[in-house]
């Protein structure tokens, strides 16, 4: 269970060192997995009219 908890706060680190030290970057992570999550809905959405 220890390893469990320190990966998950080393992941926190990383998170924040990241959004400090590189904030334009961060942003462009966070808009490149947003746009990639919209497409697999888009993409579920389109295949699911083309079905009905």
């Amino acid at each position: 269970m220890q390893v469990k908890k320190y990966a998950i706060w080393g992941g926190i680190a990383f998170v924040a060192y990241f959004l400090f030290a590189r904030p334009a970057d961060a942003a462009d992570a966070v808009r490149g997995a947003l746009d990639t999550v919209f497409n697999a809905a888009d993409s579920l959405a389109h295949f699911v009219t083309s079905i009905a």
